[in-house]
């Protein structure tokens, strides 16, 4: 599932941003720019996206101190629609900048695009690492011809580690992520969610990409590295 955390004041534009965005993911609306600051940084998300005129730190500070912190994909949708507004916005560091009003077609178009680019899907709605293929509609793990048991949440944590190749990912990221941050489970799922993971993936010899770094979290070795 795509994780979108949207900072906008406006509450009926965040409630109409939201309606759209929800075709694609979830959507976490904040009000305010330093909670948005905390949020996009404390929590695990795949784009934020950000309005400029907001309460108590205005986007263009939000977008240059989370820069700082995490390379989250970044989407401005403002109404401020001056050349030199468009220009700050890429140079703190924004992935696209959309002015207000806007269409609901163009803004999915630039959050698939950004999705894209940033997490490999929309690509024929395909992730690939080496010889397994991940279907995102179908939810489904081919090795060849040959469709592997692995569903639900197993699927969810491959893909994640797939979007995030080369990358440590914290058991509480992991847990996060795919169980949700106010799930009554416990940490010690992630375990038994890896070990069922690698016990499909065995038969494919992927099984051994995954590192264990003990008291912190896994790895998936990168598909490009040997």
């Amino acid at each position: 599932m795509i994780n979108f955390l949207l900072i906008e004041d406006d509450a009926v534009l965040s409630d109409t941003i939201k309606e759209i965005v929800l075709e694609l993911g979830e959507v976490t609306q904040i009000y305010d720019g330093s909670e948005g600051l905390y949020e996009a940084v404390s929590g695990v998300y795949d784009l934020v996206i950000l309005d400029l005129m907001l309460p108590e730190m205005n986007g263009y500070k939000v977008l240059a101190e989370l820069r700082k912190q995490v390379q989250t994909p970044v989407l401005i949708l403002t109404a401020k629609d001056g050349l030199e507004d468009k220009i700050e916005g890429f140079e703190k560091g924004a992935d696209d900048y959309l002015t207000k009003p806007f269409h609901r077609e163009e803004l999915l178009v630039r959050i698939k695009a950004i999705l894209k680019r940033s997490l490999g899907l929309f690509d024929e709605n395909t992730l690939s690492y080496k010889n397994i293929v991940c279907h995102l509609a179908a939810k489904e793990v081919c090795f060849g011809e040959k469709v592997l048991p692995i569903q639900g949440r197993e699927f969810d944590l491959l893909t994640y580690f797939l979007q995030n190749q080369g990358m440590i990912l914290t058991k509480e990221q992991i847990f996060d992520r795919i169980w949700g941050f106010d799930s009554e489970t416990t940490l010690t799922v992630v375990e038994v969610y890896m070990s069922n993971l690698r016990k499909h993936l065995r038969q494919t010899g992927l099984d051994k990409e995954f590192r264990t770094l003990r008291n912190v979290g896994y790895m998936l070795k990168g598909a490009n590295n040997e």
